[in-house]
């Protein structure tokens, strides 16, 4: 795309080309709501130089996340909190944690209460919040989706490649699991964009690889609940006694690998899973996990809100979006 003009500025905010070039080049006398649309147009565009001290203010920025129960997403939080005391007074970064319902959530995106040169977003995937997001991006408000996307939307995302992170899980089972017999995975549910991935990207990797050892033979829908999930596949376990690989695609691993430990084959289950902290951590020195994929959401804040300051030009250095890299973590790496 290339560089919008002050034309193209002026009438995507329904202002003359002069209150652009007053605007633009700092000279003041503008309306402060013509002042604001000009800025918000610009933003839109793409404009991709600083934006005039005089107009800036403080920046509002807010991050709203759904359902932070698992470490991964606690994680997320605290490194959010940590970025928020290191800014500087023209930045205020808002922090909404909210649980998942998709009505609350969009209800939340629509109207804060605040003004906000960006958000960053981390929820469901639902009509209502596509809605939302399409709404609050056409008045300017410059949005980023962390962890997960949701369908349709042309929104900046940062993350992993969760259709790899899918399919990474299916290699590490295919290639490193000895015994012979059945495959089963876990998945939250199909409310997040990315949970579907790694389901699809794990599917894709078994269909391409055919073995005569292993079968993909159950996948379990854990409605993004910790004990639910538990016993899901402790159900699974007693109906089964062929089981030897799990891939859990969601969190909650304290919570679901306890069910393992206690099966009379449970180390013997080659189980691959995400989030490391301190219980996978444990898990994987002592045999009851395998592989942990750690999808580093700390460098998904810094960026997603480095991000959002190069777009309302507090910063000048462009700021490269390629797929965050996971880690792969095992016994001998952790």
């Amino acid at each position: 795309m290339r560089r919008p003009t002050f034309a193209m500025i002026a009438q995507d905010a329904g202002v003359s080309l002069a209150t652009v070039e007053r605007v633009l080049n700092g000279r003041g006398g503008v309306q402060k709501d013509k002042t604001e649309r000009v800025i918000n147009a610009a933003v839109r565009l793409g404009w991709d130089r600083r934006l005039p001290e005089v107009h800036r203010g403080v920046v509002r920025v807010e991050f709203i996340i759904a359902r932070p129960e698992t470490t991964f997403f606690a994680r997320l939080v605290h490194e959010f909190e940590k970025i928020a005391q290191s800014l500087d007074s023209r930045v205020a970064l808002h922090r909404t944690v909210l649980t998942d319902d998709p009505m609350l959530f969009a209800r939340r995106i629509s109207g804060s209460g605040v003004q906000r040169a960006g958000l960053i977003v981390v929820g469901p995937d639902h009509h209502l919040v596509r809605a939302a997001l399409a709404e609050v991006r056409a008045t300017g408000t410059y949005i980023i989706q962390i962890v997960t996307r949701t369908f349709g939307t042309e929104l900046d995302y940062v993350g992993i490649d969760n259709y790899s992170a899918g399919r990474t899980a299916a290699m590490y089972i295919w290639r490193m699991c000895r015994a012979k017999g059945s495959v089963v995975v876990l998945c939250p549910g199909n409310q997040f964009e990315a949970h579907r991935e790694r389901i699809r990207g794990f599917s894709d990797y078994v269909d391409a690889h055919p073995s005569p050892d292993l079968q993909f033979e159950r996948l379990m829908f854990g409605r993004d609940d910790g004990p639910y999930g538990a016993s899901l596949l402790a159900d699974c376990l007693q109906e089964r006694d062929d089981i030897v690989g799990f891939y859990n695609s969601g969190g909650h691993n304290s919570l679901i690998g306890p069910v393992l430990e206690s099966h009379s084959r449970g180390k013997a289950i080659f189980f691959v899973g995400h989030e490391f902290n301190a219980w996978s951590a444990a898990a994987l020195s002592d045999g009851r996990m395998d592989v942990v994929l750690d999808q580093a959401p700390e460098v998904q804040a810094r960026r997603a809100l480095d991000m959002v300051l190069y777009r309302v030009g507090l910063t000048t250095i462009p700021v490269p979006n390629p797929p965050i890299r996971f880690t792969t973590m095992t016994a001998e790496s952790c």
